[in-house]
């Protein structure tokens, strides 16, 4: 629903004072994320140290579509007035020191829409500084403003330090592979590294000067805490000088020449003001298309969160494919995450144009009845090794279906998910295949992780979940039942019904006799696995669930006793053998970790809906998603991270920025404020 009211599409304000921003702890625990819907993004934090191999200002795909590299670091700032420098900006050092500290002149940092806005107040002047991304472009935009003041700004310019590579955004710097030539012609300076990239860096009000020095020993602190290496090196490439006028606005645009970043030979527009307002138009478009008048702001601010992990994935038979970056920083496009995220990302927000493409863009690599788990990269092979992306894909598909009544659609895709449904019933890859004997799906084979828990160090398969997992065949039954629907609105014949009775018969097998809701695996290699788990919580929270209603109450019940915590639900109920209360410690530890305790935000949305199905209250359910707003300013400021720990404080861990955590909350809000709307 679009408005002409731009105040009544706001998104919550999100905005720190010199208490946050002065404090580095404080500011360096907050970071922003931005994107530009190629798949490229921008990130730091609010100090603007960089505390993550991930932080700087452009990584883009490099090697399309999802080879990201990070190609432009920082642009550090100092203010000149012609007797002092001022630092406008701070680093970390491996040696432990903190400087220079620019931090402690910030005023105040906040988003405008998606746009990062800090406010320097130095010697009686005030600056603002502005990072955006243009939409569409592999371009991130750096900008200056001087506000006017009494005092006198004539000797005013600044020093901005450029500072460039060319590493796998998950990697570490290697000098000797990084040599590129660096040359200035005008306002502009290029760093080309071979035949893979040009780097442009245009001044805006200013001047350019060549250099070539490397800064050594930068200090990633969130990368030793991840059991990782935590030094950094960046290529100084060049300096600007930039005049401060007040009223005016100064910068940087860095874009990639010759490659994904635009069209060979190519410049950017130099207008900063006219390039930040196309950024904000583009964000007032995303809200506009997603408000709701009785949404609160924490929720628009969460539309306009979802469209981060959207991005342009062209095939050659889908020129306009679509797919969705499972989180930032490190994910790309997962099969699993993907569909379960879909609704939430396009429908709730408006956009079910998206979801087409998005579901086109899947469908073109079905095989064997499967999605695959991990999209391919340019000349990859898919990876299938998931038995839940393909069941999603059907309720991926429902939702679209229910939103748009788009017929058309439908019966193009209907004879692709009735073939899936055929794979499924005689067996496809990993052992995935219909039991005769009770209608349920059976899955997984030693050394492979087949569902969402799916954490693996090295050979070690930590949550291997062989036999007939809970949610797996919560999920059939529901692909089953959505399949009779859509033959029912097609007028084709219903092949489906009796196997949906056949799995819900089954499906008593998961109810335990102790009245604590359902057994996480049946017929696996240990027998029944009782340990309580989240994954029962599907069985209530999907469209149509297996269970008779006198046992949904307690699936919910177990998860609220055991499970629910303020920001999701824990992968394991405390107490429990494996149970880990932090996430923390190197990378065998934490990923030992991953599902063995960690409260995973994106099943918030479905214990909401669960508990609405059991109550039929949706002020109360609705009520239990309050807690997540407060996530939107913590870590990744203004989106939903991946995951928590465990036991309280419940500190947030994991990616930043999430897009299952936002689009199910997304999901779950909208259509319980449905159900209100259409009540009494």
């Amino acid at each position: 629903m679009e408005t002409d009211d731009p105040l009544e599409i706001m998104p919550e304000t999100i905005r720190f004072g010199r208490a946050i921003c002065g404090t580095l702890a404080e500011a360096e625990r907050r970071e922003w994320w931005i994107a530009n819907g190629r798949g490229a993004y921008a990130a730091g934090t609010i100090a603007g140290t960089l505390t993550r191999r991930y932080h700087g200002l452009l990584i883009a795909p490099v090697d399309p579509p999802l080879g990201r590299r990070l190609v432009f670091a920082k642009a550090d700032a100092t203010l000149l007035d012609g007797a002092r420098s001022h630092p406008l900006f701070v680093n970390r050092w491996g040696s432990g020191q903190i400087a220079p500290q620019g931090h402690l002149d910030i005023e105040s940092f906040h988003l405008d829409h998606s746009v990062p806005v800090w406010m320097f107040a130095v010697g009686g002047w005030r600056i603002e500084a502005r990072i955006w991304m243009e939409p569409g472009e592999d371009t991130t935009w750096i900008g200056w403003f001087l506000h006017p003041s009494a005092r006198d700004a004539t000797a005013l310019s600044l020093r901005v330090t450029l500072l460039a590579n060319n590493r796998d955004h998950n990697g570490e710097t290697w000098e000797d592979g990084f040599q590129p030539a660096v040359s200035a012609a005008g306002d502009t300076l290029r760093v080309a590294d071979g035949t893979r990239f040009t780097l442009r860096l245009r001044v805006l009000g200013g001047r350019i000067t060549p250099r070539r020095d490397w800064y050594r020993d930068f200090d990633l602190p969130i990368e030793a805490e991840r059991g990782l290496g935590a030094r950094d090196a960046h290529l100084c490439v060049g300096e600007a000088t930039l005049a401060l006028r007040p009223g005016e606005w100064c910068g940087v645009v860095a874009n990639l020449a010759g490659g994904p970043g635009g069209e060979p030979g190519g410049e950017p527009a130099g207008d900063l003001a006219a390039a930040l307002e196309r950024r904000l138009a583009h964000d007032r478009k995303v809200l506009a298309a997603a408000h709701r008048p009785a949404d609160p702001p924490w929720v628009k601010r969460l539309a306009l969160a979802a469209d981060a992990f959207l991005f342009d994935r062209p095939l050659p038979e889908e020129p306009d494919g679509q797919s969705v970056i499972a989180g930032y920083p490190w994910f790309g496009d997962w099969g699993r995450d993907t569909m379960i995220s879909l609704p939430g990302l396009t429908i709730a927000t408006g956009r079910p144009d998206l979801a087409l493409r998005i579901l086109r863009t899947f469908s073109r690599f079905i095989s064997q009845g499967m999605l695959p788990n991990v999209f391919p990269g340019a000349g990859d092979t898919a990876e299938y090794n998931t038995a839940d992306a393909s069941l999603w894909f059907f309720e991926a598909w429902r939702a679209y279906v229910a939103a748009t009544g788009d017929r058309t659609a439908l019966r193009t895709v209907f004879p692709v998910l009735a073939d899936m449904v055929g794979w499924h019933k005689r067996g496809t890859r990993h052992g995935i295949v219909m039991d005769t004997a009770d209608g349920l799906l059976r899955a997984g084979e030693a050394g492979v992780q087949l569902t969402w828990m799916d954490a693996k160090v090295g050979d070690w398969v930590v949550t291997p979940r062989i036999g007939k997992p809970v949610e797996i065949n919560a999920l059939w039954y529901n692909a089953l039942c959505i399949m009779a629907d859509f033959a029912a609105i097609l007028g084709e014949a219903d092949n489906f019904s009796a196997d949906a009775a056949a799995a819900r018969a089954g499906f008593a097998r998961f109810v335990r006799t102790d009245g604590q809701g359902l057994y996480d695996v049946i017929d696996g290699p240990d027998g029944m696995d009782a340990r309580v788990r989240p994954n029962q919580i599907f069985a209530v929270s999907l469209p149509h669930s297996p269970l008779a209603a006198a046992d949904q109450l307690p699936v919910v019940e177990t998860c609220r006793r055991h499970l629910l915590t303020s920001y999701g639900l824990r992968s394991l109920a405390p107490g429990s053998a494996d149970y880990h209360a932090r996430y923390t410690g190197d990378v065998r530890r934490r990923d030992g970790g991953y599902h063995e305790g960690a409260v995973w935000a994106w099943l918030l949305g479905h214990f909401v809906l669960a508990s609405y199905r059991v109550a039929g209250d949706a002020k109360a359910a609705l009520a239990l998603l309050a807690p997540i707003r407060d996530t939107l300013f913590d870590q990744g400021l203004g989106t939903v991270g991946e995951i928590f720990d465990g036991d309280p404080p419940h500190d947030p861990r994991g990616a930043p920025a999430q897009a299952w955590s936002v689009a199910c909350t997304l999901q779950a809000w909208h259509a319980l404020r449905a159900t209100r709307s259409e009540g009494p």
